[in-house]
This record gives structure tokens, sequence and C-alpha cells, in this order.
């Protein structure tokens, strides 16, 4: 980090922890006021705060998300040597919003062997995780997923393995007559290290009933995330925003993640996920993707409504390119996520920013924005 860019952080983090300047400009805190600063620096953001943030001018929004993220962790920006293994694009769910799945019996299904082989690829070129996930497999059990970790584990048990979402939890748990808490058991056991937050989408049974209606509700996601955490499993938190849902609901939302966290500490990250309507069934009531402000917003909005809670904001390439992924460093982000390799689910749905970004790439991105890029583990 050089000298200047340094100072200029400093000054921002006390023009806006201290006085507001007079003047207009990027650091001017008129539209925020002190009361509500404030709060957010002890953790404490109230969903009328989120609100009225909403109205405030998005450059005033930027500054103080980006000082908070000094405050939280300074000037590292970290990022993942990862490989995506998505094992199947069979799906009997009815998600709206999906682009990835074949309706029928699926286009393909990876063998275990399969699995191991993309692993080992992905372990020679230095990848520390594999994220797995795959469609709603009808029929499909705990132990088919355990088959699945315990392969990946006998080959690689140096490789942690982020995988299945509490949907895909939830449907082999029932699948087998079993309690989510005794499949969780199972699956950590056979090898899973953490589970990826998807399948939350909104956290609102308004909007769930209008896109995902045979989705597990909010509430049955609360359960299956917390009960996660009490086995000792964390997981990522995601919302994927810009479809139906509305601005107070995209606030629930995030604040509901800080709910969860306060009552376990098991979340490590959170992600927002632009949705990508382009080649989804919901493009006819949805025609074109959120705007890059809107996008910041929304990062902006996670970074002061999560502060003291999750440290880590993480900002999407994939969704939003890799150029608005690094202005987003400056609104609150400080992760960019990982390698992938393979990058599936947005790709069909219409993103076009590419499946995968060397560590020299983000390297050159984040040092390119003044900050100190730095390789991290799954639970950084």
């Amino acid at each position: 980090m050089h000298d200047g860019y340094m100072d200029i952080q400093k000054v921002q983090i006390g023009e806006m922890f201290g006085s507001c300047p007079e003047s207009g400009g990027i650091a001017d805190c008129s539209s925020i006021g002190d009361d509500v600063i404030g709060r957010a620096r002890a953790g404490k953001c109230t969903k009328s705060d989120a609100m009225s943030l909403l109205l405030a001018n998005p450059f005033e929004l930027f500054t103080l998300a980006d000082a908070l993220r000094f405050e939280a962790v300074g000037d590292d920006v970290t990022y993942i040597i990862n490989r995506n293994i998505n094992f199947t694009d069979s799906c009997i769910g009815t998600c709206r919003f999906c682009a990835f799945k074949d309706e029928k019996d699926g286009s393909f299904k990876l063998s275990n062997d399969d699995i191991v082989k993309l692993t080992r690829e992905a372990h020679d070129m230095g990848a520390v995780e594999v994220c797995i996930q795959g469609g709603l497999i009808r029929g499909y059990k705990v132990d088919d997923l355990c088959s699945i970790l315990r392969s990946v584990k006998s080959n690689f048990a140096d490789i942690h393995i982020h995988a299945f979402s509490p949907m895909e939890v939830f449907h082999v748990a029932g699948n087998s007559g079993m309690s989510v808490e005794d499949a969780l058991v199972e699956l950590k056991n056979a090898g899973l290290g953490t589970m990826p937050g998807t399948a939350a989408e909104i956290l609102s049974d308004r909007v769930r009933n209008m896109i995902c209606p045979d989705k597990l509700s909010a509430t049955e996601w609360r359960e299956v995330i917390t009960a996660a955490h009490r086995t000792g499993i964390k997981s990522t938190a995601t919302m994927m925003y810009g479809h139906i849902e509305t601005l107070e609901e995209r606030v629930d939302h995030i604040l509901t993640i800080r709910d969860i966290q306060m009552e376990t500490g098991g979340f490590t990250e959170f992600v927002p996920l632009a949705f990508m309507p382009y080649n989804s069934p919901l493009g006819d009531k949805v025609r074109f993707a959120t705007s890059g402000m809107e996008d910041l917003q929304v990062y902006a909005m996670s970074r002061i409504l999560l502060h003291g809670h999750i440290k880590n904001i993480q900002t999407s390439w994939v969704k939003l390119g890799k150029k608005m992924a690094q202005v987003a460093l400056f609104c609150g982000a400080n992760d960019m996520g990982g390698t992938l390799m393979n990058e599936n689910i947005s790709r069909s749905a219409g993103a076009s920013h590419g499946e995968y970004m060397a560590p020299e790439e983000f390297d050159v991105i984040i040092r390119s924005a003044g900050r100190n890029p730095r390789q991290r583990v799954t639970e950084y």
C-alpha cells in the first residue's frame, strides 16, 4: 500500500467518524446523521436506519461503507484458489429463476471418479478448496452425498470440501427419513468442511412463493443453516437480489443474516449475488439486470448493516465483471471470491464474465486498487 493512498484513507475515515466537512464531495456526510454513523460503528443499525441510508447520496454511502471496511479488516483483499464442481443439472426443483437445471433427467451427472478427476486437476493447480453442488436429484439420499465426500477425501485429505446448499441437505434428509441434524452429522463425518449458504435467495416467503414455491421456506432455510452451525459446519451467507423483491425485503434479509450470526457466529462471509435475468424463466417479469450503481449500493448496505458481526463481504466478479468487482472494493467489499475454474450456473443464466480467473490476475486487480492481495483458505 503506497503512503499517499493511506493518507487519503485516513483523512476520509477521520472525516466520516469525526465531524463532516461543510463542503460537498465524496467525504461529505451531510445526508447521513451522526447517530446513524454511531449505530453503524456499534453494529446496531436499525431497519429504519437502513431505509434512510438508501436515500442518502450514494457516494456518501460508499464512503461510510469503505470506512467501516477499513475499520474491520484494513486494506487486505482476499481470494481463494478453488474449483466449482456442479455434479449434475438434473433437478426436480421448480425455481423460476434457474437457467441451469435440465427439467427432465439432466444432460449430465458426474460419477465419483469424474469428481475426483476434477479435484485432482484443481489440486495440481494449487486449489485448497472444491465447491461441490448439484441439482435436487429425485430419490437422492444422504448416503449418495456422503459417497461423493468420501471419494474426494480418500484421495485428497488436505483439500477443503465446501459443499451442498441447505436445500440439498433438506432434500436428501427428507428422502432418507432423517432429521436435518442427523444428516449434517453424517455429512460432516464423511468429510464436509463448510456449506455454501445458497438457496437463501430472498428470505421472504412472499418472494419465495413466487420464484421458488417448492423450495424450503425462509424459516426452514434458517433452521438448516443454524443446525449446520451448531454441528460445527460453518457457512457463507448469500442474497440473490434484483428480481421481484422490494428494497425493504432486501434490508430484512440482511438483518435476518445478522440475527443468525449473533445467535451462532457461523457465517464466514456475506455474498450479495445479482440476479441474471437473460436466460431465466423469470426474465418475463425482469427484463434487465441491476445497474452498477444499484449493485454498489447493495454492497455498501451489506457492509454497514453487518459491521461488527460479519467481517467479510465478498464481491462476485462472475456476476459483476472484473472491473465492477474492483470498484466494489471501495464500497465495502474486502474479498473477491475464488478462481472457480469451472462456473456453470451464472454462465447459464447469462453472465458473460468468464469462468476462471488466475491468481496473478487477482493480484493485479487488487494491487491496482491500492489494496494488498492475500490468498486465503475457506474459513479465512
